[in-house]
C-alpha cells in the first residue's frame, strides 16, 4: 500500500534530551502505513483486597453468594457475587485453589505483604522479597516516563504484614503507594514544572551532589565493621534509588506530559476521598487506565485494603456504602445466614469497580486491539475466607493478544503455588522467565485452548 502524506508510522517517537524517547500512542493516520506496526505496549497490573469473600456452603440456601462460580471450564455460571463480570466473560479466567505455601504458614492477617511475592514473615523474619511487578518493571524502565504505578487506599508503606503497598523493589524493601487521586493526576499528567531551565539546573546540581555522596562512600565503608557495612550498603541503596529517579527526570524533561481527551479530564473526580468508595475506587482505576492509554507507564498495583483492621482507610468502606459492619466484621460473617448475603453483596460491589476498569480498558482502542487485549490484570485477595490463607479467590483478566486463552474457571490443587501464575504473567510481558520465588513452572492451562 501506498504511504499516504497524512500516514505516520507507528515507530514515530518525540525525541528529546539526554537520548528519552516516548512512543506515540495508536491513532487512525497510522493505519495503512507502509512501515509495519511493531507490537503493542504490553502491560501488567494487580488489584488486591484484604480479609477474603463469601463462601456459603454450596448446598446452602445462600448459595448463590459464594464467590467461586459454579462448574467448572467453559461450563461454568458466575454466582450474584460475581455478575457483574458476565459480559467479561471471554475476557477472563476464574482460578481457584492456588495459593502461596509460604502463606499457608503464616497468620491471616500477614499475607498481604506477599501477595505478589511469594516471600515468608513471620514475628522474627520480617524480610520481603521483590514482588512481580517490579520484575516486570525493570525490563521496560527506560520506555516510559514512569517505571510503576503504585496505588493503595491508605497510602505509604505502611508496617511489616500490614503493608499498605503491594510492589517491593529487588532488595525487598516496600515502594510507597500514592493514594491521593489530585497528587497521583498532578505527577502523572500536571503541568510540571514551568521553569523548565531551573528545573534543570535544580536536577544538575542534586545529580553532581549524589556522585560526591556515593563517591564519599567508598572511604567511609572500608571503615566499618561487617554489620555497619550491611546498614551502609542499604543506606547508599536508597541513594541510588534517588539518582536513577533524578537521572530519568533529567532523561524526560524535554518530552511534554501526554493531553488528555476533554471527556477523560471531564471524567476524573480528583477531589474524591475514602469517605465515597465508589467514587474513589473509580477515580483511581480511572487514573490506571490513563496511564496505561498515554503509554506514562506500563506496570502498576492498587491495593484496596490493607491488613491492619479498623486502622486502614478502607476499613469503613462498607458502612459508608450503606452496610452495618466494617470490612473486617462484614468477613467474619461468611459462614453465618444474613453475614453470608452481606459479604456476597459487598464481593458484587466489589465486583462492579473492577468490571468498570475493565470496561475503560476494553473501551481503548490500538489497531485491532485494545488496551485490555495487550494487559495482563490480576483482581484477587490472599484470604479465601477471613484469616484462611489457602484457595485465593483470583481472576486473570485481558492479554488475548499476548497469548491467554479465557473463558474458564479453572482448578487447580494445593500441590500448585501460586507462583506459577506470576511465571505465565510474566513471560507473557515479555520478560522471558523460567522461575519466580517458590514456582514450579507454568500455568500451561492458561494459553491452552
Amino acid at each position: 500500500m501506498a504511504r499516504k502524506s497524512w500516514h505516520l508510522s507507528r515507530r514515530t517517537f518525540l525525541k528529546g534530551s539526554g537520548g528519552a524517547s516516548l512512543a506515540l500512542p495508536w491513532m487512525e493516520c497510522m493505519a495503512g502505513a507502509s512501515t509495519p506496526a511493531p507490537p503493542s505496549p504490553r502491560r501488567l497490573c494487580a488489584m488486591y483486597w484484604g480479609f477474603g469473600i463469601g463462601l456459603p456452603k454450596e448446598d446452602s440456601e445462600h448459595a448463590n453468594w459464594r464467590w467461586f462460580p459454579e462448574g467448572e471450564g467453559r461450563d461454568y455460571r458466575f454466582t450474584d457475587s460475581l455478575q457483574p463480570l458476565e459480559c467479561f466473560r471471554n475476557d477472563l479466567t476464574v482460578l481457584g485453589g492456588l495459593s502461596h505455601p509460604n502463606g499457608r504458614k503464616m497468620g491471616g492477617h500477614d499475607t498481604g505483604d506477599t501477595f505478589l511475592t511469594g516471600a515468608f514473615l513471620n514475628n522474627e523474619f520480617l524480610h520481603n522479597t521483590v514482588s512481580v511487578d517490579q520484575v516486570a518493571a525493570a525490563t521496560v524502565t527506560d520506555q516510559t516516563r514512569f517505571s510503576s504505578l503504585v496505588l493503595s487506599t491508605d497510602g505509604g508503606v505502611g508496617e511489616p504484614t500490614r503493608s499498605s503497598t503491594l510492589s517491593y523493589d529487588a532488595k525487598g524493601r516496600p515502594l510507597p503507594a500514592m493514594h491521593q487521586p489530585k497528587q497521583i493526576f498532578d505527577r502523572f499528567f500536571g503541568e510540571g514544572d514551568a521553569d523548565s531551565i531551573a528545573k534543570r539546573r535544580r536536577l544538575s546540581s542534586a545529580s553532581k551532589m549524589l556522585d560526591r555522596v556515593l563517591e564519599d562512600s567508598k572511604s567511609l565503608s572500608r571503615k566499618l565493621g561487617k554489620q555497619d557495612q550491611d546498614k551502609f550498603e542499604e543506606y547508599l541503596s536508597s541513594v541510588r534509588q534517588i539518582e536513577q529517579r533524578v537521572e530519568r527526570s533529567q532523561s524526560w524533561l524535554e518530552i511534554p506530559r501526554p493531553n488528555l481527551l476533554d471527556e477523560e479530564r471531564d471524567m476524573l473526580h480528583l477531589e474524591s476521598d475514602d469517605q465515597a468508595p465508589r467514587l474513589l475506587m473509580r477515580t483511581m482505576y480511572d487514573l490506571m487506565y490513563l496511564a496505561f492509554r498515554t503509554d506514562s507507564t506500563r506496570v502498576a498495583t492498587y491495593q484496596i485494603t490493607n491488613m491492619a483492621d479498623a486502622s486502614s482507610n478502607a476499613g469503613k468502606f462498607p458502612q459508608l456504602e450503606g452496610f452495618k459492619s466494617n470490612l473486617h466484621g462484614l468477613a467474619h460473617g461468611w459462614n453465618k445466614p444474613e453475614g453470608a448475603v452481606k459479604l456476597g453483596e459487598w464481593d458484587r460491589f466489589m465486583a462492579e469497580q473492577f468490571g468498570y476498569f475493565l470496561m475503560r480498558l476494553a473501551s481503548a482502542k490500538e489497531g485491532d486491539h485494545s488496551v485490555l487485549d495487550n494487559s495482563l490484570v490480576l483482581y484477587g485477595s490472599s484470604n479465601s475466607t477471613t484469616h484462611n490463607n489457602q484457595n485465593y479467590p483470583l481472576i486473570l483478566a485481558g492479554g488475548s493478544n499476548l497469548g491467554l486463552q479465557h473463558g474458564r474457571y479453572l482448578k487447580f490443587g494445593n500441590d500448585v503455588p501460586m507462583s506459577n501464575l506470576f511465571v505465565t504473567m510474566l513471560n507473557r510481558f515479555g520478560k522471558e522467565t523460567k522461575a519466580f520465588a517458590d514456582s514450579t513452572g507454568e500455568l500451561t492451562e492458561l494459553t491452552q485452548v
